[in-house]
Formats: structure tokens, sequence, C-alpha cells
């Protein structure tokens, strides 16, 4: 159903477009200057994601007519909500340092600082450390956020002290008890809740919005239970070698030192469908492909997704993401 009225127009203003492309233009230069290949991938893909807190959209394809004769069932495509598994076998290919700007599709995600549809810029640089990598973001940042950022800080902290300073709670040790009491005033009432749902919800809506205010807060090793496609540290098995970068609260990165095994990655995409099971959401096989790549020898690197919109939200001091993008989904 499309709308009347006056919701043709773009929710941006003409000013906040200009700035939109200038800081466009910003991010290519800073990677020019570093010799990284900007990349393309494709938005229609085969394998979507397994991860349960990601939900990605399907797409079916009409056929041309006179084509041959189509399966009887359509094959399931989809539109990609990160360029990671592409951009991984562009590494194992041997692309060397590759970014990318791109839109990305994420259903359940709506809201002032969520849009279905948003841009991602997401980059990987070989035999970069983790620690590295933290710096080159930090650098891109305050070049895109400018003044905002001039009289900021630089904060590194742990997710383990991070919830000790802002909870008091040891996230590692903490009975499911004492996570569920600190979650009481969000008004969670947590049946079935494991101790990951736990620690998401009170790292989203009590320890993350806190974060970031005097400083560009980076917040690393999380458990490894949330390793997702990140290495696990050798020095503290109970975390993994991931951030995620803060500015007012705002969550505007996350970044792995990426993980090359295949088989541990497989048996990760098993964990996360067991889950998906477990909650009635869809199962997917995982993407092959990705799993091929990594078994040809996937070069060491840490890679990186930042959140374009959000980060030009703050630069302009915008209040909602309706305010930086030209047509959000509901008037799109």
């Amino acid at each position: 159903m499309t709308g009347g009225g006056d919701d043709w127009r773009p929710s941006a203003s003409r000013a906040r477009l200009a700035e939109r492309a200038a800081l466009l233009a910003r991010t290519r230069e800073f990677f020019a200057a570093r010799g990284v290949l900007e990349v393309d991938t494709p938005l229609v893909v085969n394998a979507p994601v397994t991860d349960v807190h990601i939900h990605c959209a399907s797409v079916q394809l009409a056929t041309a007519p006179g084509a041959a004769p189509q399966p009887a069932v359509a094959p399931r495509l989809f539109l990609h909500s990160s360029p990671e598994y592409a951009m991984k076998r562009l590494l194992a290919a041997g692309s060397g340092d590759i970014y990318q700007v791109c839109h990305v599709v994420r259903g359940r995600e709506s809201g002032r600082l969520h849009n279905p549809e948003f841009t991602l810029v997401e980059w990987y640089r070989l035999g970069f450390s983790l620690e590295a990598l933290m710096d080159e973001v930090e650098a891109l940042v305050r070049e895109l956020l400018g003044r905002v950022s001039a009289q900021r800080s630089s904060e590194r902290i742990s997710y383990r002290d991070a919830f000790a300073r802002e909870l008091g709670l040891d996230p590692f040790s903490a009975p499911e008890a004492a996570l569920a009491q600190a979650a009481q005033p969000l008004g969670f009432a947590g049946a079935g809740a494991d101790r990951d749902v736990w620690l998401e919800l009170l790292m989203g809506s009590r320890v993350g919005p806190r974060l970031g205010r005097e400083a560009l807060t980076f917040v690393h090793g999380y458990p490894a239970t949330q390793a997702a496609l990140a290495r696990l540290d050798p020095r503290e098995p109970r975390a993994a070698r991931r951030f995620e970068l803060y500015c007012d609260g705002i969550e505007l990165a996350n970044g792995f030192h990426e993980l090359a095994a295949p088989n541990e990655q497989r048996a990760r995409f098993e964990r996360d469908n067991a889950q998906r099971r477990r909650l009635g959401l869809p199962v997917f096989p995982p993407d092959e492909r990705l799993l091929a790549a990594l078994a040809c020898g996937f070069p060491d690197c840490a890679g990186v997704a930042l959140g374009f919109d959000r980060t030009l939200m703050l630069a302009t001091r915008a209040t909602h993401i309706d305010e930086v993008v030209a047509f959000p989904t509901a008037r799109a």
C-alpha cells in the first residue's frame, strides 16, 4: 500500500544528504590513502547467516519467459545482512586488504537507531592484530565525526571490566540469578533464557548505553559463546578476540580477529542452528562456499563492520536514523 500526502518526499534534508555524500567521499579517501582495495559483492546471496540475532530477508526471482524448465521449487535466495561471507571468499582467493561500502538488509530492526536497510562500511586487513584494527577504526571514525570527536578521549576496556564498572557484576562468573536480577528494571521475564540472553540484554540495555559518553570506547574480550566468526583468546579461553565501538551509548562497529579454521566454523554454524531450533527460528544450511574458502587457506586477518548511518547521525547531531537516509523503508 502506498502512502499519501507528503510521504513521497525524502526524510533527510538536502544538507544532510550533502553531508552523507561528503562522508562517503572521505571514507573512500581514507582507504585509498592506505592502499585498501574497494570491492563490490552481491546483494542477493544463496546462503544467509545462522546468527540467531540476525533475521535475513528472503527473495524469489522470477524466471524469464521462454526460459528452460525450472525446478518445481525455486531455490530460495536472500538479501545479504553483511558482505562478510563473500568478502572472506575474496580474501581466500588472494585479494589482499579490501573494503566495501554497501547496503544490507535485516528483518525485525526498526526504531531510532534502526532501519531494515542500512549502510555498512566493512573492511579486512591482513596481518593486523585486533589492537591495530581498533587504531584504524578510531582513525576513520574521528575523521568522519570531525568536531564531534575532537574533545573526546579514547578508552579501551574489557567486556568483563565494563560489566564490573557499570553493574558490579562479573559476566563470566556471576550466577544467572544475579544477571536476571540486574535485568529486572528492564521488565524482562526471561522464562527459559540462557546465560547469553541475559548478558546480551544487559549489554544492549544497561551497559552499552552508558559507554562512550566522554570517549570513543572500545569494548573487547566478549564471551567465547558470543564469538560469532572471531577467534578465541588463547590467554583467556572464556573470551573471544572481538570488540565493539561505542560513542554516546551507541554501538558503531563490531570487529573480529577472524576465525580461519573451517571445522570450528562449521561447528559454530551447527550450534547456531541448534539454538535456532530451540527458539523456533528458521534453520539454514551452512554456507559451504565460505567453508571451502576457509579450507583453501584463509589469511591471518582482522575485520570490522562500521554502521555508516549511525556514524553520520552522530556527526550531524541527528536524533533519528530517518534524518540521514533519503528514504527509510516505511516510505521506500
